[in-house]
């Protein structure tokens, strides 16, 4: 990989005017008089210039990166963030230098070990005690050193049972759990890790979490890439975002993430487009938030709110359930909505053809914030389930949820709860 100036020696990687591109082959489709006639003109054509093609492939330039300059300094923890296609793990790979860069420059100082997706580096027909010492070859370490480390490893990734037993039997959790212990305990200076953190369950998160913190603790580098964005702003002090294959911004990860996040909220759909390519026999084909009988994107805290959906259907089935997510601005899941859970005969309810359903809380117990709904849902039986994913962003603004004149706002956390309190005197019962 080509190195760069004296300018960029203060810094463990150093990327400059980063390029990927890509071939991309189109083959195109015609009717069969068309074929006929293109095959007789197409041997005229290598009878008159036999090197022509006729395939009627068309190869066309596709840019994963363009022009992606950036400086990551020694112990930082970064986080590299944007939409699906941004070119995120492309520029994951070329760092981990698994492909190389079409143009550009890229410097790496250090000893890198990369976990960008599960299971890299494994063999599956090998045991996870041989993987524990090929994989840590592959990352450059010493018999000595893979030794020293390897009950660290087995008890973080709670695999001592399966130790012996090839790797192609594990569960995908069971991957990710050995792929990052191997990965974070071998000491790498820098450290590279994909979304697989997110097939984690949320005890094994967290302790990835402490692990990487452990890591950088040591002046040893991180950079993460998630779609989430709370484990983002937890665990990196700067961001990268990416958007078709360019950079946005670097810097600040607050200021970075709140910039992708406000490119994401005037994204609201029409369901009736996503859900009726779905092929289902229930579909959702709109949705709306009302306060006092109006549509509304704007809700003081405390007010009585509608959730109303309308649907689509097509069948009757015995089975249906979904559920509205309300979402945080960091796509934490705050609390989820489900009929099923409250109305044993809510499939019974339903209309055949279409219909509309409401959920309305006589409080919203959200305090100040921006927040969204996501709706899951499956129907059939099958076993298939749905995801439109912030179809919808709302605002809570400052309310007197008490009716105390005491309006609490966004500091004092993200849901309000009403308490019956009492007051006692020393010795007397307590209620």
């Amino acid at each position: 990989m080509p190195i760069l100036s004296d300018k960029a020696m203060n810094s463990v990687i150093s990327v400059e005017n980063l390029g990927k591109k890509y071939l991309v082959s189109h083959q195109s489709y015609t009717a069969l008089r068309d074929v006929i006639s293109d095959g007789f003109r197409a041997i005229g054509r290598r009878l008159s210039s036999p090197r022509s093609n006729a395939s009627g492939i068309q190869v066309e330039e596709f840019w994963a990166l363009k022009d992606v300059t950036f400086d990551i300094k020694q112990g930082e923890r970064i986080g590299v963030i944007g939409r699906n296609g941004a070119g995120k793990s492309t520029l994951l790979k070329i760092l981990s230098r698994i492909t190389e860069p079409t143009e550009g420059r890229v410097r790496i100082r250090g000893r890198v070990a990369s976990l960008l997706e599960v299971g890299t580096g494994f063999h599956p027909e090998l045991t996870g005690r041989e993987n524990i010492f090929l994989n840590g070859a592959i990352l450059g370490m010493s018999r000595m050193e893979i030794k020293k480390k390897f009950d660290e490893i087995v008890d973080f990734a709670e695999i001592e049972k399966f130790l012996d037993t090839p790797v192609k039997r594990y569960s995908s959790g069971m991957y990710v759990r050995l792929a990052f212990a191997v990965a974070a305990h071998l000491e790498p200076e820098i450290l590279i890790v994909d979304e697989v953190l997110a097939v984690g369950d949320s005890l094994f998160q967290k302790k990835c979490v402490d692990k990487i913190n452990d890591v950088t603790s040591n002046g040893n580098t991180v950079i993460l890439v998630s779609h989430h964005m709370g484990l983002i702003t937890s665990i990196c002090q700067s961001a990268i975002l990416l958007d078709k294959g360019a950079v946005v911004i670097s810097g600040d990860v607050d200021l970075v993430v709140q910039t992708y996040l406000n490119s994401t909220r005037e994204r609201e759909i029409f369901l009736n487009d996503v859900s009726a390519s779905s092929g289902r026999p229930f579909i959702i084909t709109g949705f709306d938030i009302q306060v006092d009988g109006r549509s509304t994107r704007n809700i003081v805290a405390g007010s009585r709110v509608t959730f109303s959906l309308q649907y689509s259907m097509c069948d009757v089935s015995s089975y249906i359930r979904f559920g509205l997510h309300v979402l945080d601005d960091y796509g934490r899941t705050i609390c989820i909505l489900s009929p099923n859970q409250q109305d044993p005969d809510f499939v019974h309810r339903l209309t055949r053809g279409g219909g509309g359903i409401s959920c309305s809380m006589d409080q919203l117990a959200l305090l100040p914030g921006r927040y969204h709904i996501s709706i899951h849902y499956s129907a059939g039986g099958d076993g298939l389930s749905i995801a439109l994913d912030r179809i919808c962003t709302f605002d809570v603004v400052e309310g007197d949820v008490y009716g105390t004149g005491v309006i609490p706002s966004e500091i004092h956390g993200v849901i309000f709860m009403k308490g019956d309190w009492r007051f006692f005197k020393d010795g007397s019962a307590r209620r």
